[in-house]
């Protein structure tokens, strides 16, 4: 999934793969120092890979992350 999110955030602003993973893991870090720990987990397992669609990033929003972020 992380590759998946990379590939995204590089097509839509143009930057090239290298950059884009480096501006997801910033967030990535940047949400798992602030988010509690067992969403930060989630997120973190979620990007990871593996899993059903419950426990990936889909499950996450359906779970109520959405609204954390707004």
């Amino acid at each position: 999934m992380m590759d998946e999110l990379v590939k995204m955030v590089a097509e839509k602003t143009g930057l090239s793969e290298d950059m884009a993973r480096k501006a997801v893991e910033a967030v990535l870090e940047f949400l798992t120092e602030r988010l509690p720990e067992p969403i930060a987990g989630q997120v973190t397992r979620a990007l990871q890979g593996g899993g059903d669609d419950q426990s990936g990033l889909g499950g996450l929003l359906q779970k109520g992350l959405g609204g954390l972020l707004g």
